[in-house]
């Protein structure tokens, strides 16, 4: 062969290598999660937006990155006992590592903290206290030793969309891993009975509906965090973090009916525990729901009443 024939073939044998690389990297995707839309979540996001169907170009959840956008949580307490008060404190830090002192406030809050147990029995929602130095605390006590995710959900008042980052917390103790409760549409918490209507859909919009009795009797929902309900899904498994809006937000109303809605798109089948925080009477309650969505959007039409105990784990806040 002459050399420049030599040549010509070596070249098309590399560019031959090179375009099945580039092939393959198009249908494997991109490890960066910059790309596409997250399902909308509730700091920031217009209530009217949709919720993004979640597929090859769609952005990972929320609360399974550390860092996102150029921001970084950095919890400083990774470790703390169980059945003890105790104080967490974090910082939110941006690209150059300094720390946020600036948020813009969503739902009266300029971040909200979720915890919760790996095994998604134990379920906290918290307002911390931000320094001038931009380190966040707060008081909490978890109940139950193990694996914990610490989710920080705020919006930087810099500019940029809302972020939910999550990071690790160790609870220290004797540890007894729970099974995950079963699949429901009521649970009761302080004598007040809530009903679940609807279900999570995969990648697709779905309405849930909570209704709030006691007695048999409507309760008369007040508003919290500027809304007649808060609620939160988190995943089996990777405790991947849906947040979402309530159809109707508050509007200064002193009280409201026995129901709130909320449309919500799970990133993915699979099984999902819902935590709604609501308020009556001046107290805030959380009711907590296991949900299984396998792509019919269909509730099991089972019902399962926790057990006093996990009613009392799933129930904390810190106002």
């Amino acid at each position: 062969m002459k050399p420049v024939v030599k040549i010509a073939a070596f070249a098309a044998a590399v560019a031959a290598t090179f375009g099945t690389a580039f092939a393959v990297g198009d249908v494997v995707g991109p490890v960066s999660s910059d790309s596409g839309e997250r399902p909308a979540a509730h700091g920031g996001h217009d209530p009217a937006e949709k919720p993004a169907a979640t597929g090859s170009g769609a952005r990972p959840p929320g609360g399974l990155q550390i860092s996102e956008s150029g921001y970084r949580l950095d919890l400083e307490t990774a470790r703390v006992p169980a059945g003890e008060e105790t104080v967490l404190r974090f910082t939110v830090r941006d690209q150059d590592g300094r720390p946020v002192t600036e948020y813009r406030r969503e739902h009266e809050k300029e971040l909200h903290l979720i915890v919760a147990s790996r095994d998604l029995t134990t379920y906290r929602h918290l307002h911390p206290v931000r320094g001038a130095d931009g380190t966040w605390s707060t008081g909490a006590e978890v109940p139950a030793a193990g694996s914990y995710r610490v989710f920080a959900d705020f919006t930087p008042a810099a500019g940029g969309e809302n972020l939910t980052l999550g990071t690790d917390l160790a609870v220290t103790g004797r540890y007894a891993p729970a099974e995950l409760p079963e699949t429901g549409a009521r649970a009761t918490v302080d004598g007040y009975t809530v009903e679940l209507t609807g279900s999570l859909a995969p990648g697709a919009e779905s309405d849930l509906t909570f209704e709030v009795t006691r007695a048999g009797e409507p309760a008369r929902l007040q508003p919290y965090l500027g809304a007649y309900g808060h609620l939160v899904a988190l995943r089996s498994g990777d405790l991947a973090y849906l947040h979402v809006h309530p159809h109707d937000e508050a509007r200064g109303t002193a009280a409201s009916g026995p129901e709130v809605a909320f449309t919500a798109a799970a990133p993915s089948t699979g099984d999902y525990r819902l935590f709604l925080d609501f308020k009556v009477d001046g107290k805030v309650r959380t009711a907590a729901f296991t949900v299984h969505t396998d792509g019919t959007a269909q509730t099991d039409g089972r019902t399962a009443e926790p057990a006093a105990p996990e009613a009392e784990r799933s129930t904390g806040h810190g106002h």
